[in-house]
C-alpha cells in the first residue's frame, strides 16, 4: 500500500489528506495541534459523508477512507512514507524548518512535496540534502472538488521526481499542469493581482464588495467573485502571497493593498474567522 504523510491539518492539509485517503493511500496527517487534528478528522468525515449523500461514494468507501487516515502531533511517522506533502502556513521560515526536519525523518528516497502558494521551490529544496526529490504540488481549494494540481520543479528537481509526482496527481483524479519555479507560479501570479485590485476598489470607494463580485461573475463569467474568493482562501494567506510576490519580483504592481493588511491585523481573515469582506457568522 502507498503511504503519504501530510504536514499541516488546516483547510488545505485536511483536503489533501481526504483525497489521498479516498484514493487508497495509507495517510498520516501531522499537525502540532491535537485540537486541529480532531477538527480536521471531523471535517474530512463530514465531507466524505456529503459525497455519500450525493451518490459519489458508498458508505463502505467512506469508512475505508477514514480507516486509512491516522493523525499525529510528531513527524516520526514520516519515516514510512514514500511521499510527504507539506501544507503548513505560508511563511518561508516555517516551511524551511519543516523541510529540514523532514529531510532527517523521511526515508532517503521519499519525495518531499510542498503545497506552497508562492515560495520558490528551489529555496525550499535548498534546506535539504535531497533537492532533486523536492517539488511543488500545489492543490487548489477546496481540494476534494478542484481538479488542478500545479506541479512545480525547482532548479534541482529531477525528471524522475517530476514524472512520479505527475503520475500521483493523475492517480488522485487530478489534472497536473507542470510549471517552472517562479514566485506565485502561474495561479497566484495571475490571481493575486486581480484580488488585490478588487480590494483597492473597495478601499477607494469605487464599489461595494457585492458590486465588484457581481461584475466579475456576470461580466467575466467567474464562478466566484474575487473578494468572496479571497475570503475563501483566507485574507492572511492572500497577504502573505502578495508579500512574497512584491519582495521576490520587485514590482510595485504586487504591493499589497493597505486595506488588506488592516483587515488581517484586525483578525478579519475571511470564512475561517467568520468575517472578511462578507460576514459568515449567521
Amino acid at each position: 500500500m502507498s503511504r503519504v504523510t501530510v504536514v499541516g491539518a488546516g483547510t488545505m492539509g485536511n483536503g489533501i489528506a481526504h483525497v489521498f485517503a479516498q484514493n487508497g493511500w495509507d495517510t498520516l496527517l501531522v499537525d502540532v495541534s491535537g485540537d486541529q487534528l480532531d477538527k480536521a478528522r471531523e471535517t474530512i468525515g463530514s465531507n466524505l459523508e456529503r459525497q455519500v449523500k450525493k451518490g459519489g461514494l458508498s458508505a463502505e468507501q467512506k469508512d475505508a477512507a477514514l480507516g486509512r487516515l491516522t493523525t499525529s502531533t510528531v513527524l516520526d511517522g514520516a519515516g514510512q512514507a514514500e511521499l510527504v506533502v507539506e501544507a503548513a502556513s505560508e511563511h518561508p521560515e516555517t516551511k524551511f524548518r519543516i523541510f529540514r526536519d523532514l529531510d532527517r525523518s523521511a526515508p532517503s528516497g521519499a519525495i518531499l512535496a510542498t503545497n506552497t502558494s508562492s515560495i520558490p521551490i528551489t529555496s525550499i529544496g535548498a534546506q535539504t540534502g535531497r533537492p532533486g526529490l523536492v517539488i511543488g504540488m500545489h492543490f487548489m481549494n477546496p481540494v476534494p472538488l478542484m481538479p488542478l494540481v500545479e506541479v512545480i520543479r525547482g532548479v534541482e528537481t529531477t525528471d524522475a521526481t517530476a514524472a512520479r509526482t505527475v503520475e500521483i496527481a493523475k492517480s488522485l483524479g487530478k489534472t497536473p499542469v507542470e510549471v517552472n519555479d517562479s514566485p506565485g507560479f502561474v495561479s497566484n501570479r495571475v490571481l493575486m493581482p486581480m484580488i488585490n485590485e478588487a480590494i483597492f476598489c473597495v478601499m477607494e470607494g469605487v464599489a461595494a464588495p457585492e458590486a465588484i463580485d457581481t461584475v466579475m461573475k456576470l461580466g467575466m463569467n467567474h464562478p466566484l467573485g474575487p473578494l468572496a474568493l479571497a475570503d475563501l482562501i483566507g485574507l492572511d494567506v492572500c497577504l502573505a502571497i502578495l508579500q512574497v510576490l512584491h519582495r521576490d519580483l520587485g514590482d510595485d504592481k504586487y504591493r499589497p493593498c493597505p486595506l488588506l493588511a488592516r483587515m488581517v491585523s484586525a483578525g478579519r481573515l475571511g470564512k475561517k474567522s467568520g468575517r472578511g469582506f462578507y460576514d459568515y457568522r449567521r
